[in-house]
């Protein structure tokens, strides 16, 4: 021990919980218990750091073990002093086992980092513990205030998808010092606009600690977005203006208070220490082969070449018991202790991969239904990864929702014109029952979107024809090239008074058919701004004014955003565009219960040959309620020629019609029965 340590007393301690948890004795002292999983290495040790200069203290062998796991019970630790481990055992790879002694690796549970972590390779290579970030061994204690969760059913959640740093920037109202922090992000000013627009729920994307690949570094480049964690547990320190833990809570608190969920965007399916020769942070150094899928031969595991179901050049094994049990524990951890209401997976499929399959029955689904905290809260799948067979939209269990980019394209496609889409248009409009069948789950398991952080934002996709990714150092190759874009005329940036008003309606018909569809709604950060990357699709590495959003907005930005928040208050306002009961459907029984019938233009009732005409690229539908006798008629006309119509039945009352007066609802109405129907545009009747 050395001589710099304070005087510490030693126990055994207790296996359970694995990480970093105090205890107070009798007379008030502190006690902190390890507990860390590491089946194969011979020792272990805990380092402990000063706070400020990052010092060594000192290091502290674990003397005790049950089973696979190590610990060790301290007293007598000074509040925020900081630490790591070390563990010793074979170096062998070909066996899965990495361990290297002279070399600190973080705690897979540690709650809080005293800085974020950087990869340095001059330090790396010198095995300098001034490397790695260090976990804080500090009791924290949060006052809630009272404020509960908002539970937001399924069927009326609107998600506001954000970057903690880049949606406050440029924010005019947010102090300069709070810029780009937890504590910005619930500035009253950003929970103001996200009311006005009727957000339910604020996703973020990743908050837990991550580290930027190498590679970008040498770019001078940096993983913006945040997917490639190094810790489960812990809030990015990046983000803080002091204290991440106490801020990140301070954040949730505010948005409870307003009645807003927080979602946080979750990666369970890697991590940064990547493939065969990236670094060792925490799961490498600790229990390589237990955390980590690897490739088979002959049924003889390959511990030299890592699955890389993911693109980011390792697997997490959630179906071995230590890595399902670190998931499960930092999912608990994150609604528990954070008060989080609910997660979107990134790469799910890779979660529910068992003898590296997909199972649509898999432990890891089994065990969240079951399990009283994490089955009440919103589960949403990214369902696919890049592995085989790692495309599987439609096949997660009910209480789940997915993200539907067979909607996405579909609603891109069919307004850019494209022929032959409207049948797949109108499937995807009523809640893709193709994919999510009645009877067995609601609509409410589609998750609607238009646009997501990857890809292009709504305003380039109306304003680029191809992707502009050369400032990301891959030459234009990273990225999406199937974007059903269109430019109207001009790549980039115009002040074409012609063409912004083409490219302004066209967002208008992509808003407006989202926010009509059947299914949870997912809303792009700065899409309501006409945000542009500058036709960037892959700005995961731009932390700068590409990604940043601009709050300074001119008259056709204004009169947009204004639209958007009429959108959604319609669709609050109609609860059959919250959830469409229909009456063949016996999932739920109870309820209003809707009836659709579908129209030609001349108001006469479709049939079945009519839906086979390719050339068609316009609709008539109108939903009914027989209990409220309350009827909506929908017309969308995407073919680039007026449409004559007669509306069915008996005179109605135009609601809004996207190609008049910006889309805007005005407070004249307008009640008849005969109608033009201008060239790419919808319109909604009562």
């Amino acid at each position: 021990m050395s001589n710099h340590i304070p005087v510490l007393k030693l126990a055994v301690g207790k296996a359970s919980p694995l990480g970093a948890y105090s205890s107070q004795t009798p007379d008030g002292d502190t006690v902190w218990n390890f507990a860390v999983f590491a089946p194969d290495a011979t020792a272990l040790m805990l380092c402990l750091y000063q706070p400020d200069t990052e010092e060594l203290l000192g290091e502290l062998s674990f003397s005790a073990r049950t089973g696979d796991i190590w610990h060790l019970q301290v007293s007598g630790i000074e509040t925020g002093t900081l630490y790591a481990f070390k563990a010793d055992g074979p170096h062998n790879p070909d066996a899965g086992l990495v361990f290297d002694a002279g070399r600190i690796v973080l705690d897979p549970y540690v709650k809080q980092l005293n800085r974020s972590v950087s990869f340095n390779e001059r330090l790396y290579a010198a095995k300098s513990h001034y490397m790695l970030a260090k976990g804080v061994l500090s009791e924290h204690e949060f006052d809630w205030q009272g404020s509960v969760k908002p539970v937001i059913a399924r069927e009326k959640t609107v998600i506001y998808e954000a970057h903690v740093k880049g949606m406050t920037m440029l924010h005019p109202d947010v102090p300069d010092e709070l810029r780009g922090t937890y504590l910005g992000l619930c500035h009253p000013a950003v929970i103001k606009h996200l009311q006005q627009l009727g957000i339910t729920s604020l996703q973020l994307l990743p908050v837990a600690a991550f580290m930027s690949e190498p590679r970008l570094n040498k770019l001078q480049l940096s993983n913006y977005w945040g997917y490639n964690p190094v810790s489960f547990f812990a809030p990015e320190p990046r983000y803080q203006y002091r204290d991440a833990l106490t801020e990140f809570k301070t954040l949730v608190r505010s948005y409870h208070q307003a009645g807003i969920e927080i979602i946080l965007d979750v990666v369970f399916n890697h991590t940064a220490e990547a493939g065969e020769d990236g670094p060792l942070l925490n799961l490498r150094g600790l229990a390589n082969k237990h955390y980590y899928l690897f490739e088979s031969h002959a049924d003889i595991t390959d511990f030299s070449q890592h699955c890389n179901y993911t693109g980011c050049g390792n697997t997490l094994n959630v179906a071995h018991p230590a890595g399902q049990k670190l998931v499960m524990d930092a999912l608990r951890y994150w609604v528990t202790e954070m008060q989080v209401d609910g997660f979107r997976f990134d790469l799910a499929t890779t979660l529910a991969r068992e003898h590296k399959r997909f199972n649509p029955y898999a432990a890891f689904f089994q065990i969240i239904a079951q399990d009283p905290v994490l089955s009440q809260v919103k589960l949403i799948a990214e369902p696919w990864d890049v592995g085989p067979m790692g495309y599987q939209l439609g096949q997660f269990p009910a209480q789940w929702s997915e993200l539907n980019d067979k909607c996405r394209d579909t609603f891109r496609a069919f307004w850019r014109g494209d022929k032959g889409v409207l049948p797949e248009f109108t499937t995807r409009l009523l809640g893709s029952r193709d994919i999510f069948q009645k009877h067995h789950k609601p609509a409410c398991c589609s998750v609607n979107y238009l646009t997501y952080h990857d890809g292009f934002t709504l305003h380039d996709l109306v304003s680029y024809k191809d992707k502009h990714n050369w400032l990301n150092g891959e030459e234009n190759r990273d990225g999406h090239s199937h974007n059903l874009s269109c430019n109207h005329g001009i790549e980039g940036a115009t002040k074409d008074a012609a063409i912004l008003a083409n490219r302004y309606l066209h967002k208008r018909n992509l808003v407006a058919s989202l926010l009509l569809s059947q299914g949870m709604i997912h809303w792009l950060g700065g899409d309501e701004l006409s945000h542009s990357q500058r036709g960037n699709n892959n700005a995961y590495c731009q932390d700068n004014d590409i990604s940043w959003l601009d709050w300074h907005l001119d008259s056709d930005e204004e009169d947009f955003l204004n639209f958007v928040r009429q959108m959604l208050l319609f669709r609050r306002k109609f609860s059959c565009l919250q959830q469409l009961s229909l009456l063949d459907d016996s999932y739920q029984l109870h309820g209003d219960k809707h009836q659709i019938q579908w129209y030609l233009p001349d108001g006469t009732e479709k049939q079945q040959h009519d839906w086979h005409d390719p050339e068609r690229s316009g609709c008539m539908f109108q939903i009914s309620n027989k209990a409220a006798k309350a009827s909506l008629l929908f017309v969308f006309n995407a073919s680039d020629k007026t449409v004559a119509l007669t509306l069915p039945q008996r005179p109605w009352q135009l609601l809004f019609d996207t190609s008049v007066d910006k889309g805007l609802a005005q407070s004249r109405t307008v009640k008849l029965q005969q109608y033009q129907q201008n060239a790419h545009s919808i319109s909604v009747w009562q």
